[in-house]
């Protein structure tokens, strides 16, 4: 019987293994984390993740093929295979602050391997790491082998949260990179086999090492920098009278584009986007290719602009101040059907109105008072490390309550912003919001979910994003 052993059970690890629990009932895996609670709460009935469709596939396999445990060095010593999927998070001190992957976790994982390791080893990327990562681990396995054999591969993971079970059921292909030598072609075999219980063959590519850390890095670079094409026309559509749905309807039309990622918002979000950007800036300028490095780094400028345009264009519509105002703030998650809020532009636009003295009222259908106040209260990429490692118990943010409906947020607020594209933001009585609201009533929909031209008959002032303004926003400065 093969056994799959991963470390780390987050957003990667855990929904991963139990589709390869699931799929491959003659192979035995475990998920084991140094969290005691995270290990804790995949034992229970409430997962410590949200995605639709991963409870039937964790409660159909757990105890059966399928374990989570605290018992780390036990369950890689009996491993065949080794997934890794630990935090990797943007450094934030020393060389390369900023930018660079802080890979402390990863080498640390690495020297536990070789410590425990009786017998041969796959190991197995599966986080997002720079390019070239391999052959570090490589070295530090090989240095501490005591006659164990390792094989290292990259097998990064693509999976859209809201959609990671789907993803995972029927990917667009699954990448293997490894080693070209005899056992290294081995390995990438052991792999795939395990992949092609359920994946077709032609959707398992098979590459060198550095093309697998690579691709995964080029293919969020890719559709962030679509995201910041789109934004970046949602600001010339303001300004000319273009409307940006229509505009990226046209353009979506040619089939060479294509429509997807082609949403106008108030930027993009997510734990992977901005990290492996910055990341691929950085190996650029290692690299000496700082022109690469500028082209890259201008997705990630696009983005924070289109943020601080959206809290601009708050403020100024709002006679340039929102300092004492209640502010109903609608989704706090990156996108909807997650509750995932890592790097959520929620967050700095939140920061934006705080830092105007605004009193913010916040409502999201899946994420928590604790994590909002977290996320608010953190540094810039403190998310990233492990709960225990995070600041204790983050001082609340006082002007900000958390609610659990959005009526409830919008009563007595001055200005409604839509920060993520849950479906039920369509479906509200705006109506019965409005007529709670003090007057002038203004609404800035960050995700163009709701129709503007309803809302302006009710008496709301709205702006979308990209949508040409309201004659009230058209005399107020863009950027204020």
């Amino acid at each position: 019987m093969v056994k799959i052993c991963c470390i780390g059970a987050g957003y990667v690890g855990g929904p991963t293994m139990a589709v390869i629990a699931l799929k491959c009932p003659a192979i035995e895996v475990a998920v084991v984390d140094i969290s005691v609670s995270r290990i804790a709460a995949w034992n229970s009935d409430h997962l410590p993740i949200y995605e639709p469709g991963l409870d039937d596939v964790v409660k159909s396999c757990r105890g059966k093929n399928l374990f989570f445990s605290t018992d780390v060095e036990k369950h890689v010593a009996e491993a065949d295979i080794i997934f890794v999927s630990v935090n990797t998070p943007t450094k934030t001190r020393g060389l390369g602050a900023g930018k660079a992957a802080d890979l402390t976790y990863w080498e640390s994982a690495a020297r536990m391997i070789a410590d425990v390791s009786k017998s041969d080893k796959i190991v197995v990327e599966k986080s997002t790491v720079p390019v070239k990562t391999a052959e570090a681990i490589e070295k530090i396995l090989t240095h501490n082998s005591k006659g164990v054999k390792y094989q290292i591969l990259s097998n990064p993971e693509f999976l859209a949260e809201g959609t990671a079970i789907e993803d995972l059921f029927a990917p667009d292909r699954v990448l293997i990179g490894g080693r070209e030598t005899p056992d290294g072609q081995r390995a990438i075999k052991a792999l795939k086999e395990v992949y092609a219980h359920w994946v077709p063959e032609e959707r398992i590519l098979c590459t060198n090492l550095w093309s697998a850390e690579l691709s995964k890095l080029a293919a969020n670079a890719f559709l962030a920098q679509r995201i910041s094409s789109v934004n970046a026309m949602s600001a010339l559509c303001e300004a000319t009278g273009a409307d940006v749905a229509q505009v990226s309807h046209a353009v979506g039309k040619d089939t060479r584009i294509g429509h997807k990622f082609l949403n106008a918002s108030v930027g993009f979000g997510g734990s992977c986007f901005q990290k492996d950007i910055l990341n691929l800036v950085y190996i650029c300028e290692c690299n000496g290719l700082p022109e690469v490095a500028n082209y890259w780094k201008q997705v990630i400028k696009v983005n924070d602009y289109q943020k601080t345009r959206f809290v601009n264009r708050i403020v100024s519509s709002m006679f340039n101040t929102v300092s004492g105002k209640k502010i109903a703030v609608f989704g706090f998650a990156f996108k909807k059907d997650t509750g995932d809020t890592r790097e959520t532009p929620a967050i700095d636009v939140c920061k934006g109105l705080l830092g105007d003295k605004a009193h913010l009222s916040i409502y999201d259908p899946q994420v928590t008072e604790e994590q909002i106040q977290r996320d608010l209260s953190m540094d810039k990429f403190d998310w990233d490390h492990p709960v225990h490692l995070q600041p204790m118990s983050p001082s609340s943010v006082k002007s900000v309550s958390v609610v659990w409906d959005a009526y409830e947020a919008a009563k007595g607020a001055h200005g409604l912003c839509i920060l993520t594209e849950w479906d039920e933001f369509k479906n509200l009585d705006y109506k019965k919001i409005y007529d709670n609201m003090p007057k002038p009533a203004f609404l800035f929909d960050g995700r163009n979910v709701v129709d503007p031209q309803k809302l302006r008959e009710i008496g709301f002032i709205v702006y979308s994003i990209g949508k040409p303004l309201d004659s009230w926003l058209k005399d107020m400065p863009a950027m204020a």
